[in-house]
C-alpha cells in the first residue's frame, strides 16, 4: 500500500511524438484547453520526478521512500524542511543524476513543477511562493497563454517551442553536441482538483528522447552545476 498517492500519469498530446507503448493520449485536449482561462508552458527537464512530502523523499512509486544514490542530496535538504512542510507535497525534476540531456547552466539540481495539498494541485502563483518559501527554484516558464482562436496555431506554437534549446542550455550526452529541449509541460494556471488532472496538465515530448540503457544505474554521473561545468556551452 502507498505511503500517499503517486504523481498523476501526464497524457500527450496527440500530435507528440516522443510517446512509448503504455504512454496515455488526450485526444480531446482542445476541447480541455479551450475551457481553461489561462495555461502556461513550461520546459520539460530531464531528470526524476521526486516528490518530497513529511513522509520522505519519493521518486515514481510512493510505496515507500527513495534510497537511491542520486536523491542522497535531496533527502539531505528534505531532512532541514520536512518538520515545515505539513500536508504540503512538492514535486519536482531532480537533476542530479545527467539522463540523456546534460544542462550546462543550471546552478540548482531541484527544480519545482507542481505542489500538490491534500484533494488539490495548487495554482502557479501558490507553486511559486512555497517553493520560494523553501528555498527551491521552479521549472522554467515558457509562455503564458491567455488566448486560445486556433488550434493549428497553438499546436504550431508548441512545435516552435520544442525545437529550441533548454533555457539552462542543452547537451546531448551521446554526440555532445548542442540539442534542443526534451519537451515542454502545459498545465492550467489556476489551481484544480487532484480527479481533473488529464484535462489540466499535458506534455509533448520530442521524439528519440530517451537516450539511456538499462545499465544507467551503474554508470550514471552526476550533474555539473553551472559554476562547476567545463562544458563548452558554444554551438558545436
Amino acid at each position: 500500500m502507498s505511503i500517499s498517492r503517486k504523481y498523476g500519469r501526464t497524457f500527450h498530446y496527440p500530435f507528440s511524438p516522443g510517446t512509448t507503448s503504455d504512454d496515455r493520449i488526450n485526444t480531446g485536449y482542445w476541447q480541455d484547453i479551450s475551457l481553461l482561462s489561462t495555461i502556461i508552458h513550461t520546459e520539460k527537464l530531464d531528470g526524476e520526478n521526486n516528490c518530497m512530502s513529511r513522509n520522505g523523499v519519493f521518486a515514481r512509486s510512493h510505496a515507500a521512500p527513495t534510497t537511491s544514490a542520486w536523491t542522497r542530496q535531496l533527502r539531505e535538504k528534505w531532512a532541514v524542511l520536512k518538520n515545515d512542510l505539513g500536508d504540503y507535497e512538492i514535486f519536482g525534476e531532480n537533476l542530479y543524476a545527467i539522463h540523456s540531456i546534460q544542462y550546462p547552466l543550471i546552478e540548482e539540481h531541484y527544480h519545482v513543477f507542481g505542489v500538490r495539498e491534500l484533494d488539490k494541485w495548487l495554482s502557479w502563483e501558490e507553486t511559486i511562493f512555497i517553493a520560494a518559501m523553501f528555498d527551491l527554484p521552479t521549472v522554467p516558464v515558457l509562455e503564458t497563454v491567455t488566448d486560445f482562436p486556433d488550434q493549428k496555431i497553438f499546436e504550431k506554437n508548441i512545435l516552435a517551442l520544442v525545437k529550441e534549446e533548454s533555457v539552462f542550455k542543452s547537451i546531448d550526452v551521446q554526440t555532445e553536441k548542442t540539442c534542443s529541449r526534451e519537451g515542454i509541460v502545459s498545465r492550467n494556471i489556476l489551481e484544480y482538483n487532484i480527479d481533473d488532472f488529464e484535462k489540466n496538465v499535458f506534455k509533448y515530448v520530442r521524439k528519440g528522447h530517451v537516450k539511456t540503457d538499462e545499465h544507467w544505474t551503474r554508470n550514471w554521473k552526476r550533474a555539473p552545476l553551472k559554476f562547476e561545468s567545463n562544458v563548452d556551452t558554444d554551438n558545436k
